[in-house]
């Protein structure tokens, strides 16, 4: 599963690839937004963790991963 999230004053928004479901991230966003000094806490597919304070997110979007098409013949 594909996560991108923006974050207040950043130029690039992060953007990572978990194996949680789509019901599983939102039940987690929706946790740390529910808390007064909220941190969104999530860990992609190698083991790195990304860890954001809520009062600072903009989006979280959560999507199916796009399967990169490289050579050629590619449509």
């Amino acid at each position: 599963m594909e996560v991108k999230i923006g974050v207040h004053n950043a130029p690039r928004e992060l953007s990572l690839e978990t194996s949680k479901s789509p019901e599983e991230i939102d039940a987690i966003v929706r946790q740390a937004l529910s808390e007064r000094q909220g941190v969104l806490n999530l860990t992609d597919e190698r083991g790195r963790q990304i860890l954001v304070r809520t009062e600072h997110l903009t989006y979280v979007e959560i999507g199916e991963p796009v399967e990169r098409r490289v050579g050629f013949g590619t449509a």
